[in-house]
């Protein structure tokens, strides 16, 4: 029996996976739980979290603003980081800023309600534009609340 192997078939093969990246999984960019209003220049979500729920991994494609319109606590986690990295405490009217820029989406991340009662907050999307930034920049609040986060805070 021939067990030998066509040299040029295994190459030719080998050839082409050998250029092929790493193949990265996707992930939802829904960025919440109800799509509640979208245009052609903005698209606005809802993410209600009863207490202890948890929003599973999403990834942002576009710039955003995320509202708290009451205080809450909540706790988020990276792709990849071991804890829960993320802590928020949203005063009333908490709001944050995100530029995920132009390159890449962000990490995908979740997010965990600490709380004893249910949290809705909004994101709201800039969807009619490419980001001014090529990469992603620190995410901006209003200082009503804290932010910490794994990756210096950039997500929410």
């Amino acid at each position: 029996m021939d067990t030998s192997v066509d040299r040029g078939y295994l190459e030719e093969t080998i050839g082409l996976f050998k250029d092929v990246s790493v193949v990265r999984p996707t992930y939802p960019s829904a960025s919440g739980d109800a799509l509640v209003f979208e245009n052609d220049r903005a698209r606005v979500w809802s993410m209600t979290l009863e207490p202890g729920g948890m929003l599973d991994l999403r990834q942002h494609d576009n710039d955003h603003v995320v509202l708290w319109p009451d205080s809450r606590q909540a706790v988020g986690q990276n792709l990849g980081d071991r804890d829960w990295e993320i802590s928020l405490t949203a005063e009333p009217g908490f709001v944050l800023f995100q530029t995920v820029g132009a390159a890449e989406p962000l990490t995908p991340h979740r997010i965990r309600n600490v709380g004893d009662t249910a949290v809705t907050h909004n994101i709201i999307e800039l969807i009619s534009e490419r980001s001014p930034s090529e990469k992603r920049l620190l995410g901006q609040t209003n200082g009503r609340g804290t932010f910490i986060g794994g990756n210096s805070g950039e997500q929410a």
